[in-house]
């Protein structure tokens, strides 16, 4: 049983989707008296209340009797019952700073990572690694099973192989992971954290554990590493860093003498950033002794998951990707680097970040665009700017049939050779309940076009 004291606290859960509802079992079961706000009535409220929970509806305020706030990720800090919160001193966690203090004495490690890009595709090769070491392991944070709830299991896990937001770790004052690491570094979530410096120091308390790692190769990472970093390079590794050598993966960190771990060309989904995904992987697997052959089978048994740069077909010589996970100009720049010729498309909720970058980056690879979604219009202007020239296709459209409609221009536009790519750039929830549902809504249209499609 962890040892944290919750008996008679007053603590007010703020968001009740599935890490409030986690949070709150949580607490009740240790005797704290809980409140719940949401700006909606989630599904989760009834079954919460029914466990001893209160419901409260939307505030605007702190009610008086609170000594804990416990804030959901989406819940951004300038709320206004956190801003009240921070006001009167009270103490404001998230779920994960909670999970962290619920770990019983002995619990299993948790090795962390983090960065705006790539994040989900490493925790996964991180779970596969450790279990191939033999481990009782399992992805959690940001994705899978709730941290609160692994943290609980019984039995218990070995270890936890936890992927983490800016959002949570900057409600996560005192986590530190026995390994913590940064794969990359560009602007996101500029809405929530209100400035790229804010979001940047969210992201790099990753490392207030006991071993730093990074890829040294993204400049904004390697000027914020601590003395004494473990980190990766996609080039000749030097001593206390993780590289590629002859097309291999290699280690020369944690005392290995180049360390041979697997070819570079066994590392799935294929691309650079996977190289560099699995190099941060083997790393932090490093970090706890895991052998090299650990390392290398579980690299080799991981299965990506989708909406990551997959293919969803080919047909007249064209193939059509779908990297709906590319949601932000970081990521969607990956994608699209990955291919000569592209018809890209691209658009939805951009959280503030600026697309131009990586339209001037990529501008000699388009072949063509179609654009939907909130700020397509953004885009557009970026593309006008850089590629004057471009055929672009605006779909002015927000209902069921808006996919559609964009695959259909991509196919007018695409010829043998090209690959038709959805790499937004931008969050879906503009026109979608998440990047899957876009994902499949551009794969389902993809698969559907028949042989009458104008050329």
């Amino acid at each position: 049983m962890a040892s944290l004291d919750l008996s008679g606290r007053h603590v007010l859960v703020v968001g009740v989707g599935v890490a409030g509802a986690s949070a709150t079992r949580a607490l009740v079961a240790r005797g704290a008296e809980v409140l719940l706000t949401a700006t909606t009535e989630g599904a989760a409220v009834t079954e919460l209340v029914e466990a001893g929970a209160s419901w409260l509806g939307p505030l605007d305020a702190l009610p008086p009797s609170v000594d804990l706030v416990v804030a959901s990720p989406g819940v951004p800090p300038t709320d206004a019952v956190l801003v009240d919160a921070a006001a009167r001193d009270v103490e404001v966690w998230g779920e994960v700073e909670l999970a962290w203090r619920l770990r019983a004495d002995g619990a299993a490690p948790w090795l962390a990572l983090t960065g705006t890009n790539g994040k989900t595709t490493t925790v996964h090769m991180l779970e596969a690694v450790l279990r191939a070491a033999g481990h009782r392991a399992v992805a959690v944070g940001n994705v899978g099973v709730p941290l609160i709830d692994a943290v609980l299991a019984d039995p218990p896990y070995d270890v936890l192989a936890v992927e983490l937001s800016s959002q949570q770790l900057h409600f996560a004052p005192s986590v530190a992971p026995a390994a913590g690491a940064l794969l990359n570094l560009a602007p996101d979530h500029l809405n929530w954290h209100g400035s790229y410096e804010a979001y940047e120091d969210a992201k790099t308390t990753i490392w207030r554990g006991e071993v730093a790692i990074g890829n040294v190769d993204d400049v904004r990472v390697a000027a914020r590493l601590p003395e004494g970093a473990v980190t990766t390079t996609l080039g000749e590794p030097g001593v206390g860093q993780l590289g590629v050598r002859d097309g291999r993966l290699v280690s020369r960190a944690f005392g290995d003498d180049s360390l041979d771990l697997l070819a570079a060309a066994e590392v799935r989904p294929p691309g650079r950033h996977n190289v560099a995904n699995a190099l941060i992987a083997a790393a932090i697997a490093r970090a706890i002794d895991t052998p090299a052959r650990a390392v290398a089978e579980g690299l080799r048994a991981f299965e990506p998951d989708p909406h990551r740069n997959q293919a969803v077909l080919e047909r007249d010589g064209v193939t059509w990707v779908d990297d709906s996970k590319a949601t932000n100009p970081h990521a969607a720049a990956a994608s699209l680097s990955a291919y000569p010729r592209i018809v890209w498309v691209a658009g939805g909720q951009l959280k503030g970040v600026d697309v131009d970058p990586l339209v001037a980056a990529c501008a000699d690879r388009l072949a063509g665009a179609v654009l939907l979604g909130q700020d397509r219009e953004l885009v557009r202007a970026a593309l006008a700017r850089h590629a004057p020239d471009l055929p672009v296709i605006m779909v002015d459209r927000n209902d069921d049939g808006a996919m559609t409609a964009a695959v259909r221009a991509a196919a007018d536009l695409a010829r043998p050779g090209d690959t038709v790519l959805l790499a937004p750039a931008a969050a879906s929830y503009d026109m979608f309940t998440g990047f899957a549902a876009r994902g499949d809504a551009f794969a389902a249209a993809a698969r559907a076009l028949g042989p009458d499609v104008p050329r």
